[in-house]
């Protein structure tokens, strides 16, 4: 149940963590953090993707290592065995990219969720929101990462040839094609060779909701086949949207774990 609905939450509300994850494209001003501060769902604790990743890469919410993510989940007051509910409030759906965070570090995939739709959503439903916000205690929360559910450049490049996973960007068509310039400088356009573009709008609903699995399925017969691979791996332009394209995937593919190529775009089609 990678997905629970808005009414599941509010049913749930007091046996759950809940983390806002929005996140904007670079292009977009917007400050998440301050509408956060405005207006959130009850008991929301805010994660920011940029400032919770490798501040080591020059790549952006790139993911940080296994001691840093367990100072971060623990500064939240977040324990292994806590279910955790993730919305945002962003046109890219980057609540799926700490969905995915999370489950790459070791938390049970069967607790941690997105919320379908999102604060837009929730308020479209005239469903209540603060501007109080919780104060942590501080957990000891314990990571293990899965090492597997990830891509690096060198592996991409042996891709091409060997052909082990099929790689599919979420990125519009105009930029997978080369066609439209990318919203961070010095890079170039085009794609990643041999892959697939699904633009993740495609499954996503005017109101954050993603559509009808027979829909979701339907388009990736159109790119990969009817026989749903296991060894698919996701990409876009820095790593978020992939991660919706995942946690799609893992609607129709129950037996799917989702796998990013970290570096995605913002290092694919840097020029040097």
């Amino acid at each position: 149940m990678s997905l629970v609905s808005t009414d599941w939450l509010e049913k749930n509300i007091d046996e759950v963590k809940i983390i806002d994850c929005s996140w904007h494209m670079p292009n977009i001003n917007r400050n998440p953090y301050k509408e956060y501060l405005s207006e959130h769902i009850k008991n929301t604790i805010f994660f920011d993707l940029d400032k919770n990743s490798n501040q080591k890469s020059n790549l952006p919410h790139m993911l940080t290592d296994n001691k840093s993510w367990e100072k971060i989940v623990s500064l939240m007051g977040i324990s292994n065995s806590d279910e955790i509910i993730i919305y945002d409030n962003s046109d890219v759906i980057s609540s799926c990219r700490c969905w995915y965070n999370f489950i790459y570090f070791g938390h049970s995939p069967k607790l941690v969720h997105v919320l379908d739709g999102g604060l837009k959503k929730w308020k479209l439903e005239k469903k209540p929101t603060t501007n109080i916000s919780i104060k942590n205690k501080i957990s000891n929360y314990i990571a293990e990462e899965n090492k597997e559910l990830v891509k690096n450049k060198n592996q991409i490049d042996q891709n091409i040839s060997n052909k082990q996973f099929e790689v599919v960007d979420a990125r519009s068509k105009g930029r997978f094609e080369g066609k439209d310039p990318e919203p961070r400088k010095n890079l170039r356009s085009g794609s990643i060779p041999k892959s697939h573009c699904l633009p993740f709008g495609k499954l996503i609903n005017k109101n954050h909701t993603f559509k009808d699995p027979s829909e979701i399925l339907l388009n990736f017969n159109k790119i990969i086949g009817s026989k749903l691979p296991l060894n698919v791996v996701f990409s876009c332009g820095s790593g978020v949207t992939a991660a919706v394209l995942a946690l799609a995937y893992s609607i129709i593919n129950t037996k799917y774990v989702p796998t990013i190529y970290d570096g995605s775009w913002a290092e694919y089609g840097k020029i040097e």
